[in-house]
């Protein structure tokens, strides 16, 4: 996997989105327990399609074909913010409330990159599939999440913080901080 700081928001969310939808391909049991407390692998994916709503309510509209499939709307979802992205929208303006105005392709970035990140490390564990964590993004999502402080928890969108050594990769640092269990396995639960 490419390092991910390296790259445009439009870029990173090709690969985390791509990265996604391939390990949503290699599903095999959509009602399997993931990490996620009470989430089975089809869950994890149905949260992805959260995105048209919040930039809905920022005034933002994105025209998403409708599918039956968690996967199949995620993949339609993806082609329509990509192709954003790619052209003179990535740069519109977006009223964000609490945020200020920030760039749509910000916007994606922000809000939306780290959630493609982050639950594919959900989605592989709960579907047995190996996953290479990214330890460049990860220290700078651990960074900038860190500093919400309680706040961080006090949102109910992320699970308790679990314990994980100080010198522990930057990836297991993350992964605890949101609330999970590095060593997590579907049998274990």
């Amino acid at each position: 996997m490419s390092e991910l700081t390296d790259l445009t928001p439009a870029e990173r969310h090709r690969t985390l989105a791509s990265r996604f939808l391939e390990i949503a391909d290699g599903v095999d049991d959509w009602d399997a327990p993931t990490p996620v407390k009470e989430w089975t692998n089809r869950d994890v994916v149905a949260h992805l399609t959260w995105l048209p709503g919040m930039l809905a309510g920022m005034g933002v509209e994105l025209d998403v074909p409708q599918h039956d499939d968690p996967v199949e709307q995620l993949r339609a979802q993806t082609e329509v913010v990509q192709e954003r992205l790619d052209g003179p929208d990535g740069e519109q303006m977006v009223e964000t409330g609490m945020m200020g105005q920030l760039s749509f392709s910000q916007v994606i970035d922000r809000f939306y990159n780290f959630d493609l990140f982050a639950h594919a490390w959900d989605l592989a564990k709960g579907s047995g599939q190996e996953i290479e964590v990214d330890e460049d993004y990860s220290a700078g999502a651990h960074a900038g999440m860190s500093a919400m402080g309680p706040a961080l928890h006090a949102s109910g969108q992320f699970g308790s913080p679990q314990p994980v050594a100080d010198d522990a990769p930057a990836s297991d640092r993350l992964l605890a901080l949101i609330g999970r269990d590095r060593d997590w396995r579907a049998d274990s639960r």
